[in-house]
C-alpha cells in the first residue's frame, strides 16, 4: 500500500467550513473547531472591553492601537484567527481594505478553552513566534488567570502570571491597569 501525501489546505478549503465552527490553517493543516462557550466569550469580550477605551479609543489612556476581536491573520501559508488581537498604529496607520490582515500584530490574546487549548499552546504559539509578534497572552476562564509572554531572540518567555482578581498592569498595556476578575462570570 502506498502512502498518500497529503497536499496543504487552501484558502479554498477554509471558506468551505460551516460558518459554525472556527477555521484556520495552521502549518498546512485545515484546523477547526466549535464556537466557544459562554464563559470564554465573555471573557474575550470583557477584555476588549477593558482595552479599547484606553488604547484604542485614547479616551482613559494613551491610545495609539487598534484592538479587534477574532481578526483573520494571514501569515505566509498559515491563517489565523486569534480571540483579539492588537497593532500598534505607528506601524499600521491603517485599517486594511481586505477582510483579513498580513501585517502581523504586536499582540495577540488566545481565551483558552478545552477544545482549543492544545493548539493555542503549541502550534499557534509557535505561529505567532515565526512571525515576530511581541507580545501574547493566556487568559484562561476556568482556571481564572492570565499568563502573559513576550516575545525574547524569537522564544517566548512567561513574564507575569495573573491570578483571579490581580491586577494587570504589564507591557503593552500598563498605562490603564485593569482588575482581572472582570473577565471572569460569576
Amino acid at each position: 500500500m502506498q502512502d498518500s501525501v497529503r497536499r496543504p489546505a487552501t484558502y479554498a478549503d477554509l471558506e468551505a467550513v460551516s460558518p459554525l465552527l472556527v477555521a484556520e490553517i495552521i502549518d498546512g493543516e485545515l484546523v477547526t473547531h466549535p464556537r466557544p462557550v459562554p464563559r470564554h466569550t465573555r471573557a474575550g469580550s470583557m477584555l476588549g472591553g477593558l482595552l479599547v477605551p484606553a488604547f484604542d479609543i485614547g479616551a482613559s489612556g494613551p491610545g495609539g492601537w487598534w484592538i479587534l476581536d477574532e481578526p483573520e491573520l494571514h501569515l505566509a501559508a498559515d491563517v489565523a484567527v486569534p480571540d483579539l488581537a492588537g497593532w500598534r498604529r505607528e506601524r499600521m496607520p491603517r485599517l486594511p481594505e481586505t477582510a483579513w490582515f498580513e501585517l502581523p500584530p504586536d499582540w495577540v490574546c488566545e481565551v483558552l478553552s478545552p477544545s482549543t487549548v492544545r493548539r493555542d499552546k503549541a502550534e499557534k504559539r509557535d505561529l505567532y513566534a515565526r512571525h515576530g509578534i511581541k507580545h501574547l497572552w493566556h487568559v484562561d476562564p476556568s482556571e481564572r488567570l492570565l499568563e502573559v509572554f513576550d516575545l525574547t531572540d524569537g522564544k517566548w518567555l512567561l513574564v507575569r502570571t495573573f491570578r483571579d482578581n490581580d491586577r494587570v498592569d504589564v507591557v503593552p498595556f500598563s498605562a490603564a491597569p485593569f482588575e482581572l476578575g472582570h473577565l471572569w462570570a460569576d
